[in-house]
């Protein structure tokens, strides 16, 4: 059995600041726990906007604070986020987040993320395994 703490992870290497500087999350759980997912809480901030594309992972994401818009950009429909609304990238959705209050949400990764992640040009995670 794991327990652990968000705040515990502040200032670990498990608390990973985009370079972009538009968003930080704490990987509570990761590939090395060999789970088969992972789960993260993450904040982007107020007045930024982040263009992404899990095209190796499936994301969920519950928003717990906040306001964000979401928009499919391969639609051009836009979702607003709000407290306790979900969103599933089950398809691999190349999506913008632009953000109006700081937004912390929670998310789920499949397969699980090992912490060193960020995106790349293109809004991709790479895919990375642990070693072993």
């Amino acid at each position: 059995m794991i327990v652990r703490s968000f705040k515990d992870l502040e200032g670990t290497d498990r608390h990973v600041k985009a370079a972009s500087g538009t968003w930080e999350s704490k990987r509570i759980v990761l590939a090395k726990e060999k789970v088969g997912f992972s789960l993260h809480e993450t904040i982007l901030y107020a007045g930024t906007e982040t263009s992404m594309w899990y095209a190796n992972h499936i994301e969920a994401v519950v928003c717990v604070e906040g306001e964000a818009e979401l928009t499919d950009d391969e639609t051009g429909r836009t979702y607003t986020i709000t407290p306790g609304t979900m969103y599933l990238l089950d398809g691999h959705e190349r999506h913008t987040m632009r953000i109006k209050e700081d937004f912390r949400c929670i998310c789920v990764f499949n397969p699980p993320v090992t912490g060193r992640e960020d995106h790349d040009e293109n809004g991709v995670y790479p895919l990375l395994t642990e070693e072993g």
